[in-house]
């Protein structure tokens, strides 16, 4: 193979579909060298992407809302088919179609050992953690393209049982890499359980996987709660209840309007640092979420927090934002005895489960995000969309695999 291409940040509001190397079993110069290991990499795998998704977190960057350089490859939402295999992968083979976890993991070290392989310690010199295609995440190269290198192979992919089933479902298995895990992790972690009732703050795609993977566990009632009254729509598509923060209205009398009392068993935020205060005129005030659910979520319970935070935003509304400082009434969810439940979702501890739920005809995620398919080429134009709020999740093929 002579080349690879891949989709590029290039600046506020900007990608571009660009032309890079095609992949070699190497992992990245800056990790090999803060992490002191060698760069050849017999434990990886090179994969032809059949599909590759737009990530709310992808779309961070692109808004220039991170510390994220022009040429910074994107794409972490990778499902693949092996076409090269290192010498030391022994239990993946060419043909194979792979789910990869966004989390890149070493399986070796004292997190990967416990289960925590989002903050896995020796794929990233500058901190516990990283991810294809991501701001200070290890310099590796995105999966919006047409292959990728996957690292340490046998511990992160996924394999698909059987081919052809796959293909079938691959709209819903495509979420595997992230938005399903994640958004279940933000339901598991704060709770739910048989006859919960749940708010789920945010119905981008993460959001609607949240609030769809609450139905999964039990919940009776689920809210959801956003701006756009297209993405409230495909929320109630599935059965869930909504409330329109642009309305000004006060968020604990449209919850008590909903179950009957002021406050919910469980509530998750899939909104993050980008958060806007309540009305429809309201500017960005990040600790609204937060504060939110902390409010109207009852004494003793958990708060999933699947909503991406960040150390360094150059567009934050003040010096403290800018560094990750914002507003939380802490004193609030301490008196309250909640427990809160951040970072990355551990991809691994749900993405088996959850692929056997879709396989038997139980889980239909993708018409819950309302999955969309566009081509490589048509990345720009997905982010565009995306970004205006769309209520759909893009879906890259790259190869023209999807049927």
């Amino acid at each position: 193979m002579s080349g690879n291409r891949v989709v590029v940040y290039k600046g506020p509001g900007k990608v571009a579909v660009e032309s890079v190397d095609y992949p070699k079993l190497e992992i990245p110069q800056e990790v090999a060298e803060g992490m002191g290991i060698k760069r050849a990499a017999p434990h990886a795998v090179i994969l032809k992407l059949v599909t590759t998704n737009i990530c709310g977190s992808d779309q961070h960057m692109v808004r220039g809302r991170t510390t994220a350089p022009e040429g910074q490859t994107l794409g972490h939402e990778i499902t693949g088919e092996v076409v090269e295999v290192g010498d030391d992968v022994l239990f993946v083979k060419e043909g194979d179609i792979c789910s990869v976890p966004f989390n890149i993991a070493c399986g070796r070290c004292r997190m990967c050992n416990e289960g925590k392989t989002g903050i896995c310690l020796n794929v990233n010199p500058a901190r516990a953690g990283a991810a294809y295609g991501y701001v200070d995440m290890g310099g590796w190269v995105g999966g919006q393209a047409e292959y990728v290198l996957v690292p340490f192979a046998d511990f992160n992919l996924l394999r698909f049982p059987d081919r052809d089933a796959a293909l079938e479902k691959i709209l819903d298995l495509t979420m595997l890499s992230d938005i399903f895990p994640t958004g279940y992790h933000g339901a598991y972690t704060a709770g739910v359980t048989t006859g919960s009732t749940v708010y789920v703050a945010g119905a981008g795609p993460v959001g609607l996987a949240a609030a769809y993977s609450a139905q999964l566990l039990g919940a009776s009632v689920v809210i959801v709660g956003d701006m756009v009254e297209e993405r409230l729509a495909q929320a109630r598509s599935f059965g869930c209840e909504t409330v329109d923060l642009s309305s000004g209205d006060k968020l604990v009398d449209m919850i008590e309007q909903v179950v009957g009392e002021p406050e919910v068993d469980a509530s998750v935020d899939a909104v993050g640092f980008e958060a806007r205060g309540h009305g429809k005129d309201a500017g960005e005030a990040p600790a609204t979420v937060l504060n939110d659910i902390m409010d109207i979520t009852r004494a003793g319970a958990s708060l999933g927090i699947p909503g991406l935070y960040v150390t360094g935003d150059p567009g934050g509304v003040d010096e403290h934002a800018k560094v990750g400082q914002i507003g939380v009434r802490l004193g609030l969810g301490w008196a309250k005895s909640h427990v809160l439940v951040t970072g990355q979702c551990p991809v691994k501890q749900y993405n088996r489960k959850l692929m056997n739920m879709i396989l038997a005809d139980r889980a239909h995620i993708a018409k819950a995000v309302n999955a969309k398919t566009i081509s490589l080429d048509d990345a720009p134009r997905g982010y565009q969309e995306f970004d205006a709020g769309a209520a759909t999740k893009y879906v890259i093929d790259p190869h023209g695999m999807v049927a």
